[in-house]
């Protein structure tokens, strides 16, 4: 019997995907480790290996399609002795929104079965709508005239995200009359429920240049609008002195000289949370949904800044790795990142996270919590300023200001303050945290 190739879940937050390239045609023998395709997620573009051995009978998803379902049949693989009769009903169980839009389903002979899928929606001048399974079954359910809404999708086609951002709309509902001239436009209160039709009438008379949303773009939106309302965010904020660190890195440094290594601030910031998250276990937590994960290694996650998104690497067991080994791993992973060729693992996981904006002359600003991590550092510049000395003499120190992004449901005020006192005293302290 003919197997179906699935679309598969390259990372474990992957829902759907886009088929970007195909790498076999019909007709070709493909045997396992093959590749087979090249599939975008929200992250990335993989390469996409065969499990068996066989020959390609159909491929049902053309290339470019966007938004295909996780487990949703690609393609179907063909064993000894079949044939593409064999296949039977296998293409016609591919979704639509895997076709392409210029695909228009063939019209049913007199008195024969009716299709399984079923009929496409049409326009008020006949034309036919496309739109993929699950936005008609959305727009059903809320009641929406699917042609009162415009499609983002490939050749038009309406897709999920356009019918969500359709729910606030009426269905079949004329647009309303301009308010009288000189009368103020009503606004919203609030503009996160407003659909992109909404936002674009408001800067109708505005010259602007509209961008559509990518994979990753869309999912940093989704994930972090998801954290600010449900994490319970609280912050504390820590000033450190950094003059007894910058000396040391700088003594550090020449001594590395010879094997081409420089320690940057941000490794040694690295290596003291990582040691602090060790000093106060109870820190080094993650939320379940009905419970608390403490974990035991520290696996610290670095914010870094690609064009277009945002990645977190995770630097796994960062306590036990050498000052060195952070850096060269820090820098290797960043430069992946930027080029988008991180395997899933490495950036899923950890229970804490940095965000470094030092470097941009931030002097400090408040992250948001990446679930399901327990809190994250927010790092800002380092700056000469006045400060007060043990002695209450007064001198001048060089001093980064730190804000602690935590989750109240996973780490509670005081254990958050001891943390970040284990942080600070680290930092200040910098020969002691490599003891």
């Amino acid at each position: 019997m003919p197997t179906e190739i699935l679309m598969p879940a390259l990372s474990p937050t992957m829902e759907e995907g886009t088929l970007a390239k195909w790498l076999v045609k019909e007709g070709d023998e493909v045997s396992s480790g093959d590749l087979l395709a090249e599939i975008e997620t929200d992250k990335a573009t993989m390469e996409f290996e065969a499990v068996d051995e066989g020959v390609i009978g159909k491929l049902l998803v053309a290339e470019g399609s966007e938004g295909i379902k996780v487990n949703t049949a690609i393609a179907v693989l063909l064993g000894d002795g079949e044939s593409a009769a064999d296949i039977g009903s296998a293409a016609a169980a591919a979704p639509e929104a895997a076709k392409p839009a210029a695909e228009a389903a063939p019209a049913a002979a007199p008195g024969s079965a009716p299709a399984p899928a079923p009929a496409a929606p049409l326009a008020a001048d006949g034309a036919r709508i496309f739109v993929s399974p699950l936005a008609r079954r959305i727009a059903k359910d809320k009641g929406l005239d699917l042609s009162q809404i415009k499609g983002s999708g490939p050749r038009g086609r309406i897709v999920k995200a356009d019918v969500e951002k359709a729910e606030a709309m009426p269905a079949a509902t004329a647009p309303s009359a301009p308010p009288p001239s000189g009368a103020p436009a009503a606004q919203p209160a609030a503009a996160q429920g407003m659909s992109a039709d909404m936002v674009k009438r408001m800067f109708e008379d505005r010259d602007y240049e509209e961008m559509a949303l990518d994979g990753m773009r869309k999912t940093v939106a989704a994930r972090l609008s998801e954290a600010k309302q449900t994490i319970p965010h609280f912050y504390l904020r820590r000033d450190i002195q950094l003059d007894a660190l910058l000396k040391f890195r700088s003594q550090l440094n020449k001594q590395l000289e010879a094997r081409e290594i420089k320690l940057s601030v941000n490794d040694f910031i690295i290596k003291a949370c990582a040691n602090a998250l060790q000093q106060v276990p109870a820190a080094n937590a993650v939320w379940a949904g009905d419970r608390i994960l403490n974990l035991k290694p520290s696996d610290v996650a670095v914010a870094v800044a690609i064009d277009g998104g945002l990645f977190t690497p995770v630097l796994k067991d960062a306590h036990q790795k050498t000052l060195s080994a952070l850096s060269a791993e820090m820098k290797d992973l960043a430069t992946r990142a930027r080029e988008r060729k991180l395997a899933p693992h490495e950036y899923v996981g950890g229970s804490f996270a940095i965000s470094n904006l030092g470097m941009f002359g931030i002097d400090n600003f408040d992250a948001v919590i990446n679930p399901p991590h327990g809190s994250i550092l927010a790092v800002g510049a380092g700056a000469k300023k006045p400060v007060v000395g043990e002695d209450g003499e007064l001198a001048v120190a060089t001093v980064m200001s730190v804000t602690l992004s935590v989750d109240h449901r996973v780490i509670d005020g005081a254990l958050g303050a001891e943390f970040l006192a284990a942080i600070k005293d680290n930092l200040e302290n910098p020969v002691a945290m490599l003891a």
